[in-house]
């Protein structure tokens, strides 16, 4: 990969996930009714306040776009076809997660795209881990998809916080962007670029 594409990889992975979590922090701190234990992060998408479902739809569709540069980066990094399928995956998730902000809670789209970007995120991380199983970042990518899907099974289940999906979506997204950050095989943080 040339230092071009390590430098567009680094700066998009740290771009979506900046906009896409900045976003949903920015609608929380603009939300004083918004509980994690009994809301949903959709809650935020659909707010009477115009501020706060702006910052929350818009840093996902944002987040979204800009993570199709990262699933590129993620392709002309790809070795073998199990790597090309990650990025694929990965550009998937990315649509997905844009899909969330432009398909607010309550419309006939929104619980398909949300589930289906919960779905495909796990598949990233599963996927990725199989492909790299040897690796120190392949083992913990797999790691990282059996807590997803485990934090998701204690929630249906019934073992949580409270009535909200807000916990178990964070969940998910911060498992992302630890992916993103430090250890898809073109982590900004794991991945130094020369100068």
């Amino acid at each position: 990969m040339t230092n071009t594409r390590r430098r567009v990889a680094a700066a998009s992975g740290a771009g979506a996930m900046i906009a896409a979590l900045g976003g949903i922090a920015v609608a929380v701190a603009l939300a004083p009714w918004f509980s994690v234990t009994t809301n949903a992060l959709s809650d935020l998408g659909v707010a009477d306040r115009a501020a706060v479902a702006t910052a929350f739809n818009g840093g996902l569709l944002l987040g979204g776009a800009v993570a199709l540069a990262y699933a590129w980066a993620l392709w002309a990094a790809a070795g073998t076809r199990g790597a090309r399928l990650v990025a694929v995956e990965f550009g998937v998730a990315a649509l997905l997660m844009a899909g969330v902000g432009a398909f607010p809670s309550g419309t006939s789209l929104h619980f398909p795209v949300a589930l289906g970007f919960y779905l495909v995120v796990t598949l990233v991380l599963a996927t990725d881990g199989a492909v790299r199983r040897t690796t120190t970042a392949g083992r913990l990518a797999l790691a990282a998809a059996g807590v997803h899907v485990a934090q998701w099974w204690f929630w249906i289940a019934g073992v949580r916080f409270g009535s909200g999906l807000a916990i178990p979506e964070l969940v998910g997204a911060l498992v992302l962007a630890a992916w993103v950050l430090a250890l898809s095989p073109v982590a900004p943080l794991t991945n130094r670029v020369p100068r």
